[in-house]
C-alpha cells in the first residue's frame, strides 16, 4: 500500500522524486524503490522522516511500536504524520510518537490502480493546509472521504478496507461453480469477470439502487429467481452481516 501511495503522488504530480525520501527494513526493497522511482532511500526511519513536511507511515501493525520508539523525539512540531496503518488509533500514534499533528486513514487495495477509496480523520491540531495535503495524497489513489469522528474508521475498515477480499471470494466461488456445471475454466473466468465489472458500472451509472436493479433482472419463476431463492435459503444476508460484524470487532480489538 505504501508503494501505491508513492506511485500515486508521483503520477499526479503532487511531488517530484527529488523531494521524497523513503525507507524500508529490507535493503533490497530500498534499492528497488530508488531504481524504479528515482528517489532517495534512507537506511533508517529517522533519516527519512526529517526530510519533508509530511511523513507517511505505511508499515505493518506489528512493527509500529518499534517505529514509534525510533521516531519519538525527532519529529518537527509542525510535521504532518499520515498513517495508513490498519487498527492504529490516533491516541496510540500521538502517545507513541509524542506528536499531535496526526491524520489517520483507511485506504483499500484498489488504490494500487488509482481506484481506491480512503476514509480519514485528523487531530484538532492539524491545520487546514495539512488537511489539504492529506486529502490530495489520499485522493491521488482514488476517492477520499473525510470524517470528523475516528469511530467511523474501524467501521469503514470492515467494509471498504476488507471489502475487496469479499468480492474476490465471490468471484472465486462463481468461477468454481461455473466450472462445476461444465464451462471451460477460461470461459468461466471471462464470463464472471465481465459480469462483475459490468454490474459495478451499471450500479454506478444507472441511477438506480442495487435493490431496484436486482428486481429488474429477476423474472418471476425464472433462473435468476431460482438462484436468489437458494441464496435466501442459505441466509446469505445474515451471513454477510455476521462477517462484517466480525471484521468490525477485530478492527476495534486491533486498535485497543
Amino acid at each position: 500500500m505504501g508503494e501505491a501511495v508513492l506511485s500515486a503522488i508521483l503520477n499526479k504530480g503532487l511531488a517530484t522524486p527529488d523531494t521524497i525520501w523513503v525507507t524500508d527494513i529490507k535493503e533490497e526493497r530500498r534499492l528497488y524503490l530508488e531504481q524504479k522511482y528515482g528517489l532517495a532511500a534512507a537506511e533508517c526511519n529517522r533519516g527519512a522522516a526529517d526530510k519533508g513536511d509530511v511523513v507517511v507511515l505505511a508499515i505493518k501493525p506489528q512493527h509500529l511500536a518499534e517505529v514509534m520508539a525510533e521516531l519519538n523525539g525527532c519529529l518537527k512540531p509542525d510535521q504532518l504524520i499520515l498513517s495508513i496503518i490498519a487498527g492504529a488509533s490516533i491516541d496510540t500514534l500521538c502517545q507513541g510518537l509524542n506528536h499531535r499533528h496526526i491524520a489517520r486513514s483507511m485506504p483499500n487495495m484498489p488504490a494500487q490502480i488509482g481506484k481506491g477509496i480512503s476514509i480519514w480523520t485528523t487531530t484538532a491540531e492539524v491545520t487546514g493546509q495539512q488537511k489539504g495535503w492529506a486529502g490530495a495524497i489520499l485522493g491521488a489513489t482514488g476517492k477520499e472521504i473525510y470524517v470528523d469522528d475516528e469511530k467511523y474508521l474501524d467501521k469503514a475498515t470492515a467494509i471498504s478496507g476488507s471489502g475487496p477480499a469479499y468480492f474476490f471470494l465471490f468471484v472465486e466461488s462463481l468461477i468454481e461453480a461455473a466450472v462445476n456445471i461444465g464451462l471451460p475454466e477460461d470461459i468461466a473466468e471471462e464470463l464472471v469477470m465481465e459480469t462483475m465489472i459490468g454490474s459495478g458500472h451499471l450500479i454506478r451509472e444507472s441511477g438506480k439502487s442495487p435493490a431496484e436493479l436486482r428486481r429488474m433482472v429477476t423474472s418471476p419463476g425464472g433462473t435468476t429467481a431460482e438462484a436468489l431463492r437458494q441464496f435466501e435459503k442459505g441466509n446469505f444476508s445474515n451471513l454477510v452481516q455476521q462477517a462484517i460484524t466480525a471484521a468490525y470487532n477485530k478492527a476495534k480489538e486491533l486498535g485497543s
